[in-house]
């Protein structure tokens, strides 16, 4: 307002003093007015300039200001389990007690977004991490899961690539000095009070999704088992294990290479998960292993439909819940 009225007495004066010219002498208040019309113009390139700076001030804050997602998460005490929406690729964080493990950690583009969910979360440490193998879908994020948490254990198959996403992860566990570990099948490991046992790490230098690091999670009377991208012929050599379980999160996204129907028999799930992208150019879950799993009687959750998906376990019972989550790079 005070800017307003300084213009406005500025321009008064201004035509005061070119109506006076007319009736006294002409060269006095030529010159007067020459002077306040330079003036005027001076004060106005000062007042827009102030203008023009606010405004840019204000643009670059909006621009520059990293927007801080919040979501509408309860924590438990319990075991949850987050199967993060990261389109055609595998991420999953999870929570027992205070304490966190991760499988996998989605595609390049993921990284950055994984890191700010988990932080939103309030996550800084992780106990365990494993990359079920070494496809750029499941550890494409993992060299800014690594730079950015505390990371007590870090397991991969023994099956090296020569990618620049794999090179990029040993360089970056070697700068943090974690150890690259390949765990032991029959390897049981404690997260808060739920027991984590590795089921099967496969060895296939001919194919790396054979590789795949197989895990179940029990807590109390319920179980989870994550199978990466393992293919029918890696789960005929684990069906003499403890396969049985409450939630499966499907093998390979649903592709028909995996989740045979007497791997899901053995399995016998109550739920599935299957992490995928929307309209993938693979086409994937395949329609026999929904049919599959249909024959099982499982309820099935996909990412494509739901977005991140939240197993909660009281020790008894799993409930779900799903949430939209900026964690999809594509």
């Amino acid at each position: 307002m005070k800017k307003k009225k300084r213009l406005f007495f500025t321009f008064l004066f201004i035509v005061l003093f070119l109506v006076g010219s007319f009736f006294v002498d002409r060269s006095v208040f030529t010159s007067l007015r020459d002077t306040l019309v330079k003036e005027g113009e001076k004060a106005l390139k000062k007042i827009e300039k102030k203008f023009n700076d606010t405004d840019k001030t204000k643009k670059n804050s909006k621009t520059n200001k990293k927007i801080e997602q919040t979501y509408d998460i309860k924590l438990t005490n319990g075991l949850m389990v987050f199967f993060i929406d990261v389109g055609q690729a595998d991420a999953i964080l999870i929570k027992s007690q205070d304490e966190y493990m991760l499988i996998d950690a989605g595609n390049n583009e993921d990284g950055s977004k994984l890191v700010d969910f988990f932080k939103s979360l309030n996550v800084s440490e992780l106990k365990y991490v494993i990359g079920t193998h070494a496809h750029e879908d499941h550890i494409g994020g993992m060299d800014n899961i690594i730079r950015n948490f505390k990371i007590d254990n870090f397991y991969m198959p023994n099956e090296v690539t020569t990618t620049q996403t794999f090179l990029t992860i040993l360089t970056e566990l070697g700068k943090k000095k974690v150890k690259f570990q390949t765990p032991k099948i029959g390897t049981r490991l404690k997260l808060g009070e739920s027991d984590v046992d590795i089921v099967y790490v496969g060895d296939n230098k001919e194919d790396l999704n054979a590789t795949s690091i197989i895990v179940k999670v029990t807590y109390k009377d319920t179980s989870f088992l994550f199978t990466g991208d393992a293919p029918q012929s890696e789960e005929r050599l684990m069906l003499d294990k403890d396969l049985k379980s409450t939630v499966l999160k499907v093998g390979h996204h649903g592709s028909s290479l995996s989740s045979s129907q007497t791997f899901l028999n053995k399995v016998s799930p109550e739920y599935a998960v299957i992490s995928v992208g929307v309209n993938n150019d693979y086409h994937h879950p395949h329609d026999s292993v929904l049919k599959r799993l249909e024959k099982i009687n499982a309820k099935v959750y996909r990412t494509d439909k739901l977005g991140t998906i939240i197993a909660t376990s009281n020790g008894k019972e799993v409930t779900f819940k799903n949430i939209k989550t900026d964690t999809n790079g594509e």
